[in-house]
């Protein structure tokens, strides 16, 4: 999945620091993010690279670090004319390589979209700044402090004997085939969401809710969790248009293989392909 990067090591921590030559510059505008195209494809610019296009040291703001390499986010520049740079829709960080760095520049999105959304406080209506000892945006009128966007999400494959349960999204640009997924309502255990979005989405009753694994999927600033859940009774579905424009029972042979396999809904669907889900 796209957070597997090892051997390389990722380091969320929050620190106050100032950026290297070496160090990376993340640009995003938006649903784009500002890369260096060159022959050999495309690949996140460093603060080296920029160093003929002004200072932007003083406004950079620390994201993370990948093997002790720090990654900066830079909101107040223009993207420079020469020098091969360009902006892309984010989702060239699904197949984009090295993984570790497609990793990276979708995970500095999700801060990056959070920030863009807290500019003003909540509360008070003042404009918000970063949090000194850990990242978060606080009010300095009313103190009200605000972390970063997470959203729980769950995504299940249903088993229905040598079948499982595949469906495409009504909505969006997304257009292959997906596994039944949603997001967690207050007050609801995953596995309690898990039995109501099945039942929404395709009008069926599941049993035998297991835990797969778990994901931070920073194209829609969610926590994913994954389960595996088997039909109880009737297996005729009932689909909410709204949400879906299909969905059926596919064979093992039937399931299309989407690789890179960057997601733990498409692990899955490979894992029960496979013959071991």
């Amino acid at each position: 999945m796209i957070q597997d990067i090892a051997p390389h090591t990722y380091d969320p921590a929050y620190r106050e620091c100032k950026p290297e030559a070496e160090d990376f510059l993340l640009h995003y505008e938006y649903n784009k993010v500002m890369l260096i195209k060159e022959e050999e494809g495309l690949r996140l610019p460093t603060f080296a690279d920029l160093k003929e296009e002004g200072e932007f040291e003083a406004g950079a703001y620390y994201l993370f670090s990948i093997d002790e390499r720090n990654y900066f986010m830079v909101t107040d520049m223009k993207m420079p004319e020469f020098g091969g740079y360009v902006m892309e829709a984010l989702t060239v960080f699904r197949a984009f390589t090295p993984q570790y760095q497609a990793f990276a520049g979708i995970t500095g999105s999700q801060i990056y979209r959070w920030r863009q959304s807290r500019s003003f406080c909540g509360c008070c209506g003042t404009r918000m700044e970063p949090g000194r000892t850990e990242r978060s945006m606080v009010c300095p009128a009313c103190g009200q402090t605000e972390y970063p966007k997470i959203s729980p999400a769950i995504i299940v494959a249903i088993k229905n004997g040598d079948k499982l349960l595949m469906s495409r999204y009504a909505r969006g640009a997304y257009r292959n085939y997906a596994l039944i997924a949603g997001f967690v309502e207050v007050g609801e255990t995953f596995e309690d969401c898990v039995r109501r979005e099945v039942m929404e989405e395709v009008g069926l009753k599941v049993k035998n809710i297991r835990y797969y694994k778990s994901q931070p999927w920073a194209f829609s600033d969610t926590e994913m969790i994954g389960f595996t859940a088997d039909l109880d009774g009737d297996d005729t579905i009932r689909l909410e248009e709204n949400e879906l424009s299909e969905a059926g029972w596919f064979t093992r042979d039937e399931i299309v293989e989407y690789s890179p396999f960057i997601s733990v809904g498409h692990e899955m669907m490979k894992a029960f392909k496979d013959g071991r889900l």
